[in-house]
């Protein structure tokens, strides 16, 4: 597995919020040891900010693109964005 860091940015679109997607993504960032973000956008979105090693990162979004059993991910963008420092994961 790759020990390189990475920080990604997705924005997952569909039926994300109401549906325990950023609690359930926090469980699934911790399990990996991954750091950063999940928080509700005004548009009905999710955003995700995910930093750790590059194949943790690879996991979490393969997760992402179906989410907890609730949620209907209609699509998933993945950006890189600048190396970030954050305590853990949290939800907002």
């Amino acid at each position: 597995m790759s020990m390189t860091m990475v920080c990604k940015r997705a924005l997952v679109d569909g039926k994300v919020q109401g549906v325990w997607f950023r609690g359930s993504t926090r469980e699934q960032a911790l399990a990996l040891d991954i750091t950063g973000y999940a928080k509700n956008l005004p548009d009905g979105r999710v955003e995700v900010i995910m930093c750790g090693r590059e194949g943790d990162i690879e996991t979490l979004s393969v997760w992402l693109k179906k989410g907890p059993p609730l949620a209907i991910v209609k699509s998933l963008d993945i950006a890189t964005v600048e190396l970030q420092q954050f305590p853990g994961f949290d939800v907002c």
